[in-house]
């Protein structure tokens, strides 16, 4: 056996596991091949091999006598269930992205940097409801003194969400038609009309109908910003890129906990909130202007058939001026998008409403496993309860005698920002699919530990049973909290929004993107709806309980379902597909 790392061994035998149906053989080899790349290991000094030149020197000969041997044969993954999974047979399930040199330019970061204004505002306007509950009382209340009840708070907050999962949906069709800078300015709209509408609300149904026009900015928003980051990212980098807004996701629920706890201290009673709601519109004015500079993304503008405009795009982006022609980065890529656009035209067979679009993708075999798969994830992110902290957890520490409960709901938001940004380190370099297996036990684990604090809590609004509650179970419930949050924020929080604009062809880019947000939007408005009510009704512990056993579920789906697929070009994905 020539000298060879383990590593390689591995990958070899999984390239290998295609052709050999016998499961039991299978892992007999892996013992074998192991035993000896170990006493050859220990024999040599030249051991260290690099993985990334190996697996395409192995691509090229294992694969292709593979085919040889087996073409007929459907690929069969150890640990990977063949009817459910859309891995790529070229890459075994915890395959390393590659390296990839194309290092964003200034202007790419730009381009983000204004397009992640809309993350901002989407953090901001479902995190700035958190502080807003703890002072509608003494606006909205029926009998002065008195509380709003737990349903009109619900309404207040899910509104939102029930409006975005409406939007979303429609965002995929608006953005295919009209293009992705279009659905922005649209949602740059609806957030400046619904902030201005909550700050003079006046009685609970207009501040509902405040945070439902706020919701529709959200959903459009959300459906399409992500889809033009990665549109517009190299490949090596779209990971990151996209994290980046979710990382303006987590920097706008921060700057709102920040916002709800200053407009408190220096206005009075019934103005403050007024004034964190109505800021909302301050950066949607300033994503306005910003995108009068903004291009559209090239595989939009050649699906137009404006191919000099795609150009000019591309070569900023990758840095390559005209001179180098078909042969340079940019005709390259170029060429690549016009042969996915030729073949998105040739598999939609003359077709152009929404509704031949939605049935194309759902007769696609592929289509319909990749949209599987997103919802999925985008439904374990909100059925996973994470967004009844962003949204209540200044009443819950209310109910746990916290001093100032904003403020301590701004150390969840720092949490959440922190580990966000530790991801958008690591997506790239480890994979989507890993840093999901890893992190989600973390999220279980905390949850686990607030169910056991809160079983030992009373969550009584009365001053005299809340000051009883012992300091060692309110100290565990916060650091509980804590781990569930950085946790969320390394995987679940962020490879949906990543992963649903990779696993699309693309004429199903748009309507994939606007269901799976959509997707994401219903669970989030059934977590809303239903959080108080649950609360009071099975306590803590019972809620915690549940959206652990939901995060378990989760697990074992990614590990079945999700396949990688980063550090590749999407053009690449979609011919691999």
């Amino acid at each position: 056996m020539p000298r060879i790392s383990i590593k390689r061994t591995i990958i070899t035998w999984f390239l290998a596991g295609i052709e050999e149906e016998d499961e039991e053989r299978r892992w007999i080899t892996l013992g074998e091949a192991l035993a000896e790349a170990i006493i050859d290991t220990l024999n040599t000094r030249d051991s260290e091999i690099d993985v990334e030149s190996s697996s395409e020197e192995l691509s090229e000969t294992s694969i292709s006598e593979t085919t040889s041997s087996s073409s007929s044969a459907p690929p069969s993954w150890p640990l990977i269930a063949g009817d459910g999974s859309f891995e790529l047979p070229e890459h075994p399930p915890h395959h390393r992205p590659p390296h990839r040199s194309d290092t964003p330019n200034a202007y790419v970061w730009t381009l983000t940097a204004i397009a992640g204004i809309s993350g901002l505002l989407f953090g901001y306007d479902t995190g700035i409801i958190s502080s807003t509950l703890l002072h509608l009382s003494a606006s909205f209340s029926p009998a002065p003194g008195t509380e709003l009840s737990s349903l009109s708070k619900s309404l207040i907050t899910s509104s939102t969400s029930l409006a975005a999962l409406l939007s979303s949906p429609l965002s995929g069709v608006l953005s295919d038609r009209h293009g992705r800078k279009s659905a922005i300015y649209l949602a740059d709209s609806l957030f400046i009309l619904g902030a201005v509408w909550q700050a003079v609300a006046f009685s609970i149904p207009h501040m509902v109908i405040g945070r439902f026009i706020i919701g529709l900015g959200v959903g459009v928003g959300s459906g399409v910003v992500p889809m033009y980051i990665a549109e517009l990212a190299p490949a090596g980098y779209r990971g990151r890129l996209t994290t980046l807004y979710t990382g303006c996701i987590t920097g706008g629920q921060l700057l709102a906990y920040a916002v709800g706890w200053w407009s408190s201290e220096v206005f009075t009673e019934g103005v403050g909130w007024r004034v964190g709601v109505g800021l909302g519109a301050v950066p949607a004015v300033l994503q306005g202007v910003g995108l009068v500079w903004q291009p559209e993304t090239p595989r939009w503008l050649v699906m137009r058939e404006r191919r000099k405009e795609a150009r000019e795009v591309l070569g900023r982006v990758i840095g390559e001026d005209e001179a180098a022609g078909a042969e340079g980065g940019v005709g390259r890529l170029l060429a690549d998008i016009e042969e996915g656009v030729r073949r998105a035209r040739e598999e939609e067979e003359g077709g152009e409403g929404w509704l031949h679009r939605w049935l194309d993708l759902w007769q696609d075999t592929q289509g319909r496993r990749a949209l599987g798969v997103v919802c999925m994830l985008q439904g374990l992110q909100q059925f996973c309860g994470f967004n009844s902290l962003m949204y209540f957890s200044a009443t819950i520490f209310s109910l746990l005698n916290f001093t100032n409960p904003t403020a301590t709901s701004m150390l969840i938001a720092s949490t959440n920002l922190l580990f966000t940004l530790l991801a958008f380190t690591l997506i790239d370099r480890i994979g989507r699919r890993l840093i999901l297996l890893l992190s989600i036990p973390g999220m279980i684990l905390g949850l686990l530990l607030s169910a056991f604090a809160f079983s030992n809590l009373d969550l009584s609004s009365s001053p005299t049973t809340a000051a009883s509650n012992s300091a060692f179970y309110t100290t565990t419930a916060l650091l509980s909290m804590l781990v569930y949050v950085s946790s969320y924020a390394l995987g679940i929080g962020t490879v949906p929004w990543t992963a649903q604009t990779e696993v699309f062809k693309m004429q199903h880019r748009g309507l994939g993107n606007g269901v799976a947000t959509g997707v994401n939007w219903g669970g989030n408005f059934v977590v809303g709806i239903t959080f108080l009510g649950m609360l009071e009704r099975c306590g803590g512990e019972g809620v915690f309980g549940v959206y652990a056993i939901v995060c378990a579920v989760g697990w074992w789906g990614v590990w079945i379902w999700f396949g990688e697929r980063g550090g590749r070009e999407l053009e690449e994905m979609e011919v691999e597909s």
